[in-house]
């Protein structure tokens, strides 16, 4: 053999050696993520049967649509405010429980967890705003409420706006809580509902909530309500009801640029003062009220849930305006 060739032949030896040992190495890999995979997937399936158990039931439950539907009601005021939740507030009725507190000497307040939200059922009917309206209404029609302001967070801007024109006969007045604007920028945006339901369902969600900060580190929630939160988030996040909503979010925006407010309606909407991801956040409020007979604007320091931080100023500041509006 001349030098040539031992020299092919040895370098050809080399290739495979560093071959063989990257291969092993990858195969390595592929079974270390294939493990974890499968850890993370059945700690998740455990967790979650363990925290079902756990859960403390609170408020009651009405018949929607051959569903159970999840109020909860606090309070025997002789006016009654609705709230309804954000889109993606796992447990609405907790999440709620810092500004029902405030409120619920003056008032009767119902707070109301939609279909895929808190302790209510899911529901295979699409997310469009005609069906969660619809169905709000029918839980407040089955529990013989006629009459009442309508308070929300976010999304029930878009919601609200709906519900207001379809019973302008029940509603007395719309409260906002850093509500959305149908009219806001980003809003066109496909979100991906498969990897938000691998997420889910692979257990990883979970994994990312526990090592992600504490949401609720600083704020007055006592502790025992802060576990049933974040047990009921695990439950509830990404469930199969809420990502279909994600996937009408777009559309529901769309179909609400069309609608105003009532004229006469007393419009009161407490909105973020440095809301920095969406442009002309305040003034888009303000085009809001500005034909309404009765419209004020209020901006609070805070994040987006005003209502964990600011639940005093935003009790107090509704009662005073509606006393100004009577």
């Amino acid at each position: 053999m001349t030098q040539q060739e031992e020299n092919k032949t040895g370098s050809g030896t080399k290739i495979k050696k560093v071959r063989n040992i990257l291969l092993k190495i990858i195969g390595a890999i592929v079974i270390a993520i294939v493990l974890f995979l499968g850890i993370v997937y059945i700690t998740n399936v455990m967790s979650s049967h363990s925290e079902q158990k756990r859960i403390v039931p609170y408020g009651q439950h009405v018949s929607v649509d051959g569903k159970n539907m999840n109020v909860l009601i606090q309070g025997e005021g002789e006016e009654t405010i609705v709230l309804l939740p954000g889109y993606g507030t796992a447990t609405p009725g907790l999440d709620f429980k810092l500004l029902i507190d405030e409120l619920s000497p003056f008032y009767k307040v119902v707070a109301v967890e939609p279909f895929g939200y808190g302790l209510s059922d899911e529901t295979e009917k699409k997310r469009t705003t005609e069906n969660l309206v619809s169905e709000v209404h029918e839980a407040l029609q089955q529990l013989n409420i006629n009459r009442y302001m309508l308070m929300g967070h976010s999304i029930t801007g878009i919601y609200g706006i709906d519900y207001v024109n379809k019973y302008p006969n029940e509603v007395t007045a719309f409260v906002g809580i850093d509500s959305s604007v149908a009219t806001q920028p980003g809003m066109d945006i496909k979100f991906p509902l498969k990897t938000f339901a691998f997420l889910k369902k692979s257990g990883l969600l979970r994994l990312t909530m526990k090592i992600s900060a504490d949401p609720y580190a600083g704020l007055a929630f006592d502790e025992k309500t802060v576990e049933q939160m974040k047990m009921i988030s695990n439950k509830n996040m990404y469930n199969d009801t809420t990502l279909n909503e994600m996937e009408h979010i777009s559309s529901n925006f769309k179909g609400a640029q069309g609608l105003t407010f009532p004229k006469d309606l007393p419009l009161l909407l407490f909105v973020q003062a440095n809301n920095e991801g969406v442009a002309g956040w305040i003034p888009l409020h303000e085009g809001q009220i500005k034909d309404s007979v009765h419209g004020k604007v209020v901006t609070m320091d805070g994040s987006h849930y005003l209502h964990h931080t600011k639940f005093k100023e935003i009790a107090k500041n509704v009662r005073v305006f509606m006393k100004e509006v009577k």
